[in-house]
């Protein structure tokens, strides 16, 4: 699939509020990059890399998008605002950090507390990537 059709998907699975089909989006986009682009370099071993990939998607689409969202607790990695939906996302490297801590994160500094006064719905997403496997491994979705 070509990158801007790619962008079109993303937009139609917001649309559709189906949190879980970015996963297997982003999985795909991550496999297609040549593995050469890895050879002599640290890229893959680090969180910001990955989370490029994942802004440069939803500034594509012209979102409203906050990355190293400040809060009294932290910061959250990226914040998505898109059709009264707030999605908080939480970028882990495994091999840097155990699995399953990038959503743990998110709920345990209560970094969707800051958007509780509006009126619209908050998805926590966290995402882990592998610096060995250069994809994703872990993408859990919960309703804050």
């Amino acid at each position: 699939m070509a990158p801007a059709a790619n962008v079109s998907r993303l937009y139609d699975i917001l649309m559709a509020d189906d949190l879980f089909a970015p996963r297997e989006l982003f999985h795909s986009f991550h496999a297609s990059i040549p593995h050469d682009w890895y050879r002599k370099n640290q890229r893959a071993g680090h969180e910001g890399y990955y989370a490029s990939i994942f802004y440069s998607y939803f500034a594509a689409l012209g979102l409203d998008i906050t990355v190293e969202d400040a809060t009294n607790r932290g910061r959250i990695d990226m914040t998505v605002r898109f059709n009264c939906r707030i999605y908080p996302f939480e970028f882990k490297v495994v091999e840097m950090i155990p699995e399953g801590k990038a959503l743990e994160q998110l709920k345990r500094k209560g970094y969707a507390e800051k958007y509780r006064q509006y009126d619209e719905s908050i998805s926590l997403i966290g995402v882990e990537f592998s610096r060995d496997s250069r994809n994703i491994v872990g993408f859990q979705v919960e309703e804050g």
